[in-house]
């Protein structure tokens, strides 16, 4: 990545560039926008027009950060050429929660879209997406749902009220204001998910029309008056519909499905695109650029220490990855509890820098502190993985309390205590090949990936499950620290009840 004064330039260049023609014929163009730029919330807008004329589909990934399938896929439209027609891509439409992966942060995104007086940063992202539904002839909101959607009820998971594996409309059809035309939205969803369906094997996994029928007093749904798509369809005036995944599914598939749906939508609106392909290959940090209070910026590659004085201003200004979106970063234990780029922080402890795409963790680099050489004016060093071997240390907090504890060592809580591990330490190994699983401890049922850092343990809430404690009796727990298949470390969980409470 380039920094973002350079990028800015580059972006008008191509602008002017774009609305240029070769003699005769208009070349298409995309353009790149910016909202709430350096907050935590920035909304990237990609508009991708085509040589010729037509309609325009809006595509928005991410309003919920716990559904990654859409985003990722929404995330392949935006660097595309057209033949015809446009598209309006907003591949993460809720960064922070996506961050946390999470599906709100203050609020549900999806549920911000009815006259709201809460002013938080959903508020401020709304109101851009509803002038970009203003500016579209449909709009494609990315979802993933949990269970499988079915006209009958066959078990909890696969029933009427559920949403994975469909495409969700708020009523079967309405009359378009510029034509007078009815629009089916039937005839749309079942077009598409033909398509769809062509490319899957298992009948189970099959897609189907869900109609909503929002509007209507007896709907199940009525919370979906608030959503993007009942704004579209009902204010917009235009034809919307949610596209469901289903959680459960591997992630690829989720994408893929994703993109049979932008695809098969594309070819109603004559959308005419060069079809990208997918490429979910692993996020790997290459170097970070680091300024230090306020000096030179220097290239710290992935896997170097940076030395500094406790109480330096660090910034990371901008970072090289096999991606060009989604991308943020953590100072560890320090910096904000979101994204820490373009952002000083004030180094009080050593500590690393994990570079993230989306929520994955691509690679860090490391903050020592330098000797104390009594010199005043040192200047930062960088210098290679420490080659030296030492016990793994755990950073965790108990009660919001850090402190430090080794490993296989012992923490012991009380009920209602609250629980979490920040980081572990481990000098000459990047932290990030680790996985940090507390057992009996599921943090994000939706995404269970085992690794449990920065997850809050509320041992009050009936969060852990007992037949993972030690003798299944729920006083002893374990986390386990494994290096793909080889357990590197374990920190003990010793339970207390409350005095006179029985366990």
């Amino acid at each position: 990545m380039m920094n973002l004064c350079f990028k800015s330039c580059l972006l008008m260049v191509a602008a002017i560039l774009g609305s240029c023609f070769v003699w005769g014929q208009a070349v298409a163009q995309t353009t790149h926008t910016v909202f709430y730029e350096g907050s935590d919330n920035e909304l990237h807008v990609y508009k991708v027009y085509g040589a010729k004329p037509g309609k325009t589909l809006l595509l928005i990934g991410g309003i919920q950060g716990d559904e990654p399938g859409g985003f990722l896929a929404a995330d392949l439209y935006a660097d595309f050429s057209l033949e015809t027609g446009n598209l309006i891509v907003v591949p993460r439409a809720n960064f922070p929660s996506i961050l946390q992966q999470k599906r709100k942060v203050n609020e549900d995104m999806n549920r911000k879209f009815a006259e709201d007086h809460v002013a938080n940063y959903e508020a401020k992202v709304v109101k851009v997406l509803k002038q970009l539904i203003h500016e579209s002839d449909c709009l494609l909101n990315l979802h993933e749902g949990s269970g499988v959607y079915s006209e009958k009820w066959v078990d909890s998971m696969k029933n009427p009220s559920r949403f994975g594996q469909s495409i969700i409309a708020d009523a079967k059809s309405f009359v378009s204001p510029k034509t007078g035309d009815v629009i089916d939205l039937e005839v749309m969803a079942k077009t598409v998910i033909t398509k769809i369906n062509s490319h899957i094997k298992n009948p189970d996994h099959f897609f189907h029309f869900n109609n909503h029928m929002t509007r209507k007093t007896d709907t199940i749904h009525e919370e979906q008056r608030k959503s993007a798509t009942y704004y579209a369809l009902y204010t917009g005036k235009i034809p919307a519909f949610g596209v469901e995944s289903a959680k459960a599914l591997p992630l690829e598939q989720r994408v893929r499905q994703h993109i049979y749906a932008i695809n098969g939508f594309m070819e109603l609106l004559n959308i005419v695109p060069e079809t990208p392909g997918v490429d979910l290959k692993k996020p790997e940090l290459k170097y970070m650029v680091i300024s230090v209070n306020d000096s030179v910026p220097m290239v710290v590659m992935k896997g170097q220490h940076l030395q500094v004085k406790p109480n330096d201003s660090v910034e990371v200004l901008d970072m090289e990855v096999n991606y060009e979106r989604g991308l943020s970063v953590d100072i560890v234990g320090l910096g904000s509890r979101l994204n820490d780029m373009g952002k000083k922080v004030r180094i009080e402890q050593e500590t690393r820098i994990i570079g993230k795409k989306d929520f994955y963790p691509c690679g860090s680099v490391y903050l020592d502190f330098m000797p104390d050489t009594g010199v005043s004016g040192d200047q930062p060093i960088v210098s290679e993985p420490l080659e030296k071997d030492s016990s793994m240390v755990y950073r965790i907090k108990v009660n919001n309390r850090r402190r430090e504890v080794g490993n296989f060592e012992h923490v012991e809580l009380i009920v209602g205590d609250t629980f979490e591990i920040e980081d572990i330490v481990t000098p000459g190994i990047d932290p990030s090949n680790f996985t940090v699983n507390f057992k009996g401890f599921v943090g994000n049922s939706s995404v269970n990936t085992g690794e449990d850092r920065g997850c809050v343990v509320d041992t009050g809430k009936n969060v852990l499950m007992k037949r993972y404690s030690i003798h299944q009796k729920g006083r002893h727990y374990y986390v386990v620290t494994t290096r793909g298949n080889t357990e590197v470390g374990r920190l003990y969980i010793d339970l207390k009840p409350y005095t006179g409470q029985e366990n």
